[in-house]
């Protein structure tokens, strides 16, 4: 006994230096490694944040590019200021800008306000009834308020600095630096700029500059010379610990060995219930495993059986569970008649609900006939017949997997319910706003992609509040829906009309050009003239609509398109209502 404990325990030492000098090469082999790629390390760092701090900076420049836009886009459609413009009233308009300075109007020889030459600016079209009255002009000095605010606002590093540059010159910076800085856009390189070396990227030209970020390379060499030192000190601790972990390893793989001699010796002597205890996954372990399987294999064979047999049940359940996820009903079918083959064991298998069917196996085979109803909630949904021999095992699961189907057939149901409401507007049965939303995307992608036409109609009802005033809400109810019902009957059936909401109604025309919409629209137009509708005490009374028509054009956003028709619409409430108006018309106009 002495004996052996002396031999295993040289072998745990030997065990442990052996770890230790394999770790020794590989760990330094990784000191002079990781000291070269710390350099490297350190340098990407730096490139990735300049680069992130130059998109937010290009970000808030956007952003300010952005914002004047959408103050130049407000004043142009301010009814007021569109007035004083068409009246030339300079007093007006200079005390409409007066608050924002960074406004200038123009209107060919007429202007109002300065802009200034190094800015960025934005502009919009002063629209009227009587056409392009003029120009909006907003715009963003580029001096040294300007980068400070894109440092501040793009939260740069105190020492980084935000420059603007007009070719390689430093016109403005923020903090404040003179000089050039000569790299081409998109690289990033060391530069020395008023005698101090910084790490700089510089982004693509803008409008006649263009950006920069510089931070201090001693910033960067400091940082590597930490990284470095951190790498030493941990490479150095994970010696010292591959040391202990390799003593504890080598004292772990001694104890196994030493209870498989035991166990080994206890079976010499006749004592046939010894084991040997099994951790782990490694090569002992297996040996052990091997051990112990000659003394209880029949045990094994017999716990493997009862574990098939639930493996088999969970199965099932998992699948059923499946099935109530499921919304395709011809999928759920073919699935659960080839799992009930399966998992019963029969020879054939039927399912019917809601006039599909499917089948596996020989529904004509001899045998017995398994027959359950698939209900849910005392409603009869379908039919699932199994063909065979069945124990009462098979039944149960039989019965399982067809409460499963049940609930799975109804969930698809209520699915394909729920999804035709989200789509279509319940008052008239036409697509509502959303249905027209996706339908237009799809439409105007399909126009693009194959170069085809496509026409969108804009309709809305005329004097429609009056309507409901005069003669009720259910006449205005009936109004909607006779003029969705004359929309069915003269639209193709490639057509889609819409209700975009409240009594405002859409047209989808693919393959349809911008005149063969307006003839359409008129068709509407026309059979809607005709009709008659009665009100609350029998009034009886005729409805109008008018209609704008616009022509998508490649690359134009759903949007701009809706806009386009949306005005010519209005161009036809303004000249009389009960009529159609062709955007093209407006424009050429």
């Amino acid at each position: 006994m002495n004996t052996e404990g002396a031999v295993l325990g040289s072998f745990k030492l030997k065990l442990a230096l052996y770890f230790i000098l394999l770790t020794l090469v590989p760990a330094g082999a990784a000191v002079w490694g990781f000291s070269s790629a710390s350099a490297q390390s350190e340098a990407r760092k730096v490139d990735a944040r300049l680069q992130a701090d130059l998109r937010l900076a290009l970000a808030a420049y956007q952003e300010r590019a952005d914002v004047a836009q959408t103050t130049a886009t407000r004043l142009a459609r301010d009814r007021t200021f569109q007035v004083a413009l068409q009246r030339r009233d300079r007093a007006a308009l200079e005390a409409m800008l007066k608050t924002t300075p960074q406004l200038s109007v123009h209107a060919g020889s007429f202007r109002v306000g300065n802009a200034p030459a190094r800015a960025v600016h934005r502009q919009a079209d002063v629209i009227t009834s009587k056409g392009l009255a003029g120009v909006v002009v907003a715009s963003v000095p580029l001096d040294a308020g300007f980068v400070a605010a894109l440092h501040l606002h793009a939260d740069l590093a105190q020492s980084d600095r935000l420059v603007l540059l007009e070719g390689d010159r430093i016109l403005a910076a923020s903090p404040p630096l003179a000089g050039t800085v000569p790299l081409a856009a998109g690289r990033i390189a060391d530069v020395r700029v008023d005698g101090t070396r910084y790490r700089s990227l510089v982004a693509p030209p803008l409008p006649g500059v263009s950006l920069a970020v510089l931070t201090p390379q001693s910033a960067v060499d400091a940082a590597d010379a930490s990284a470095r030192d951190r790498l030493l000190l941990a490479l150095l601790g994970a010696v010292v610990l591959v040391g202990i972990v390799a003593f504890l390893e080598g004292r772990s793989i001694v104890r196994a060995l030493r209870a498989l001699a035991e166990a080994a010796r206890g079976i010499a002597q006749g004592h046939l219930g010894r084991r040997v205890p099994v951790k782990g996954r490694d090569e002992l372990a297996t040996l052990g495993a091997a051990f112990n399987a000659m003394a209880d294999q029949l045990q094994a064979r017999l716990q493997e059986l009862d574990t098939e047999r639930g493996r088999l049940r969970i199965a099932v359940a998992r699948i059923g569970e499946a099935l109530a996820v499921t919304n395709d009903v011809e999928q759920l079918l073919r699935v659960v008649v080839e799992t009930a083959v399966e998992a019963t064991g029969a020879v054939g298998a039927t399912i019917q609900s809601g006039g599909l069917a499917a089948a596996a196996g020989n529904q004509h085979a001899p045998g017995d006939r398994l027959e359950h109803p698939l209900t849910v909630g005392g409603e009869r949904l379908g039919r699932l017949v199994l063909i065979g021999s069945f124990d009462a095992e098979d039944r149960m699961t039989a019965a399982s997997l067809a409460a499963h189907a049940a609930v799975a057939l109804e969930n698809a149901r209520l699915h394909a319910i729920v999804e035709r409401q989200a789509l279509v507007d319940g008052l008239t049965g036409i697509a509502n706003r959303r249905g027209c939303e996706d339908a237009l995307a799809h439409e105007i992608a399909r126009s693009d992609r194959m170069g085809a036409p496509f026409t969108l109609v804009v309709a809305d009802l005329d004097d429609f509040k009056r309507i409901n005033d005069m003669y009720g809400h259910d006449a205005g109810d009936d109004v909607l829906r006779e003029l969705a019902n004359v929309l069915r009957l003269t639209l193709r059936e490639s057509d889609l009309p819409g209700r975009w909401g409240g009594e405002e109604f859409v047209l989808l025309l693919p393959g349809t050009d911008e005149e063969g919409g307006a003839q359409l629209a008129e068709r509407v137009r026309a059979a809607l003239r005709e009709r008659s509708f009665h009100g609350r005490d029998g009034a009886v009374f005729g409805v109008t609509c008018s209609f704008g028509a616009a022509q998508h054009r490649p690359g134009e956003q759903e949007r701009q398109l809706f806009a386009q028709a949306d005005r010519a619409l209005y161009e036809a409430k303004r000249l009389g209502k009960d009529r159609v108006e062709r955007n093209a018309r407006i424009r050429a106009f």
